[in-house]
């Protein structure tokens, strides 16, 4: 689940002074590097489109860095239409964690930032990124990604559930705020950061197309357990279109993401501790997905067909991720985590 309110390459041309930063307070970040991975040939065009938008920011990037995820036929044409973009192959493990790291370990801006290949940036979303760094002790900011739907929006998907489809969701803030976490479509962090803590962990990361995540939520709670103080920062000016495939408009990928989110949110237990694991989502079950039931059951009763759908879609949804967070908490192994350990170990 995306986040929740706390309470020798060549390079891009450098930002003038005023979208650089000249003027920004002392200490504040001025360069920041994206990194972009990618792993599979159709989303080409998607990848095509996140570079141009990239090639238009208001604040340049200092460099653009586009790693390939154990694929050479996407390798080799990566690199040779993008000649200006630092084209890198997956140095990690098989998957996104892996690919994100090797992105950082070259990365040479005051701030990394990242960006999914099938993620189109507005033109001015580095530029709200880095104007949020208005404080030392701001370590990462993220912000919205909004669904591309096939079509339109699947009537089991209310818009509380759009986490499972990697987008911003109902309930989470719609002005600038601290938050526990951000998500890996769209989210920075002081490069810093990286060296004093480390990456991020490649055994609660994404692998193509199988939808085990939460690293990124990991690595934010890391930020706040090792650097107490820090802050983690959601701006909602900062706004990427997210596409979504037909295939996650099905009622199957609803079941399937929630079943991946349960046995990732217990990998992640294991690692940062239950409470800190689940604290933002007891919140969100009590107040963000009930008054969401609430108001699609009430569409049902009114006769609007959609409304049973979509309430369907949160009771799948919630008793799915629930059930198998519970037994991956009790040790055991499901289907898909048995599936993406295999492939790391392919990949290692």
């Amino acid at each position: 689940m995306g986040s929740v309110v706390r309470r020798g390459p060549s390079r891009s041309p450098k930002a003038s002074p005023s979208a650089a930063g000249a003027s920004r307070p002392d200490g504040a970040p001025s360069t920041v590097s994206v990194v972009v991975c990618a792993h599979t040939t159709d989303r080409w065009d998607d990848i095509v489109a996140g570079q141009a938008a990239l090639a238009q920011q208001t604040h340049p990037p200092l460099e653009r860095i586009l790693v390939i995820d154990h694929n050479p036929e996407l390798l080799a044409q990566a690199r040779a239409a993008f000649p200006d973009v630092q084209v890198l192959e997956n140095a990690g493990r098989g998957g996104a964690s892996g690919a994100r790291n090797t992105g950082v370990a070259v990365a040479t801006g005051d701030v990394v930032a990242f960006l999914d290949d099938d993620a189109r940036p507005e033109t001015d979303w580095l530029e709200q990124l880095m104007a949020a760094y208005d404080d030392a002790a701001v370590m990462a900011v993220g912000g919205v990604a909004r669904p591309v739907w096939p079509d339109r929006r699947p009537d089991h998907m209310p818009p509380e559930l759009d986490w499972l489809v990697g987008c911003t969701y109902l309930g989470q803030p719609t002005a600038r705020a601290d938050v526990r976490n951000l998500w890996g479509c769209n989210m920075s962090v002081r490069r810093h950061v990286f060296d004093e803590i480390g990456g991020f962990h490649e055994d609660v990361g994404r692998i193509g197309l199988i939808p085990l995540g939460t690293e990124e939520t990991e690595f934010c709670i890391r930020i706040a357990q090792r650097k107490p103080g820090s802050r983690v920062v959601f701006e909602p000016a900062a706004v990427v279109h997210h596409r979504v495939t037909p295939a996650r408009t099905e009622f199957s990928y609803l079941r399937s993401r929630s079943h991946a989110e349960g046995v990732s949110k217990a990998a992640m237990a294991r690692l940062v501790g239950a409470h800190d694991a689940t604290s933002e989502e007891s919140r969100y079950v009590s107040k963000v997905l009930t008054a969401g039931l609430r108001r699609e059951l009430g569409r049902g009763i009114r006769g609007d067909k959609a409304g049973w759908k979509a309430a369907a879609g949160i009771i799948t949804c919630l008793g799915t991720t629930g059930f198998w967070y519970a037994r991956g908490r009790l040790g055991h192994r499901s289907k898909v985590d048995a599936i993406a350990l295999e492939r790391r170990g392919h990949a290692a």
